[in-house]
């Protein structure tokens, strides 16, 4: 089975096209370290809830939409040795079109795929 990482993150709606393109790059070089896939989701339908949403994890400010996002792993042991090697990349290193203090994030084992 695989691992996954997941990411729930507010990103400004002025900073959209500027998040893409970060998105866009990252996901290369995660594929070029070792991930199997890369997957990038803008919310379209995620209402604030009254106890818990999506929006409401992340803080989201109206003029934010929430970006919902995973990576895609042979195995946990994968996963460490990747992530060390993106987080040492260089051409990852400068300002980030987002608010990381509000970024969710974890490791998941898969238990079913279909």
């Amino acid at each position: 089975m695989s691992y996954v990482d997941g990411f729930v993150i507010p990103v400004s709606r002025d900073k959209v096209e500027a998040y893409k393109a970060l998105a866009r790059k990252a996901g290369e070089i995660f594929k070029e370290h070792g991930a199997l896939a890369v997957v990038e989701c803008i919310g379209d339908d995620v209402p604030y809830g009254k106890l818990t949403s999506f929006p409401r994890a992340v803080q989201a400010k109206d003029d934010e939409v929430v970006i919902f996002s995973w990576v895609v792993y042979a195995s946990r042991a994968d996963r460490d040795a990747t992530s060390a090697k993106v987080m040492a990349d260089p051409r990852l290193k400068g300002d980030m079109p987002f608010d990381g203090q509000r970024m969710i994030f974890g490791g998941f084992v898969p238990w079913l795929e279909m």
